[in-house]
């Protein structure tokens, strides 16, 4: 069967988009710019989103010491070893709040690595209360000279979580953010952490349903991820009983209810995470992502079910 994003994979995934819009591999580099955060500077709060510890994804190459060429320029020498097929990449400005700056320091920073031979475009990953018209008109500018996505750290569609692990705004702030960019022809990622303390299992099947009706392009689930050193590791100590607790099997059970109920046009960037390993206070399941993704579509497979199945009931 061919599904409505033309292939036979039951998730609209992010390969196959890259190869119908490139022809080709493309290959993220993360970045890390030297940005802080407004929840961490004292704008809108100190210490930052309690499950926040960069150190915990971040590859070797990102140390904001370096400048934005040399970073990028190892992560592609990185890539070019790990995947070979790759023919070019995307400056992912990765580590905290890529657009929390003057617009004219933004502008040095996208050029320096536009300006690398085989960047053919950039992701920024930001908040939605760092972004506003005089930077989105930007944005949709540059969207026209190269491939371009914002993406945004929605994190969850209950205010109650949001304050609970210090965000610094609301859901309603991330719609906003969303479709201003969406109304601007510009490409808009979200990413959502899956099991976050006090919500269900109910709470993530809900936000998958109200996610489908927001102008997104693609989207990223993450488990949660507690990490040592963080103020949720300490809060997970103290109230243990808040956190949900997966198996490896339960979640990919749940992510295959999230992923039924999901708009189909949005492209599935990721279904989890991974962080560096030590790096976690739950043991995690020991397996890369590239095997538990297989798991997960042999999931799909074997209860014949797809992105989008339960959609339109939810319209």
């Amino acid at each position: 069967m061919i599904y409505s994003w033309g292939t036979e994979r039951r998730i609209n995934a992010y390969s196959d988009y890259f190869k119908r819009v490139f022809g080709a591999r493309v290959q993220k580099i993360s970045v890390d710019a030297g940005f802080t955060c407004p929840n961490r500077d004292g704008a809108c709060g100190t210490g930052g989103c309690t499950f926040c510890n960069n150190e915990a994804f971040s590859p070797s190459y990102n140390i904001p010491g370096k400048s934005i060429e040399e970073q990028l320029l190892q992560g592609m020498e990185f890539h070019r070893t790990r995947y070979r097929k790759a023919v070019s990449y995307l400056a992912y400005f990765q580590s905290y709040t890529n657009t929390y700056a003057e617009l004219e320091i933004l502008k040095t920073m996208y050029d320096q690595a536009l300006a690398i031979p085989g960047i053919v475009g950039i992701v920024v990953g930001t908040r939605p209360d760092c972004v506003d018209e005089e930077k989105l008109d930007f944005f949709k500018e540059l969207s026209k000279k190269c491939y371009l996505v914002l993406e945004y750290g929605i994190e969850s569609l209950l205010d109650r979580t949001l304050e609970r692990v210090n965000r610094g705004h609301d859901v309603e702030k991330s719609a906003w953010a969303i479709r201003e960019t969406a109304k601007r022809g510009i490409r808009a990622g979200g990413h959502m952490i899956v099991g976050l303390p006090g919500e269900t299992r109910q709470d993530f099947l809900d936000a998958a349903r109200i996610l489908s009706e927001w102008p997104l392009t693609n989207i990223k689930f993450h488990q949660l991820q507690v990490i040592h050193g963080t103020a949720m590791a300490r809060e997970y100590k103290e109230k243990p009983e808040d956190f949900v607790e997966f198996s490896m099997e339960e979640y990919l059970q749940l992510m295959v209810e999230i992923i039924e109920r999901l708009n189909p046009e949005f492209v599935v960037e990721r279904i989890a995470g991974e962080v560096t390993p030590g790096m976690g206070v739950r043991d995690g399941w020991g397996i890369r992502y590239d095997r538990l993704l297989s798991i997960f579509e042999q999931l799909l497979e074997e209860k014949d079910t797809w992105q989008g199945k339960y959609f339109e009931e939810n319209q």
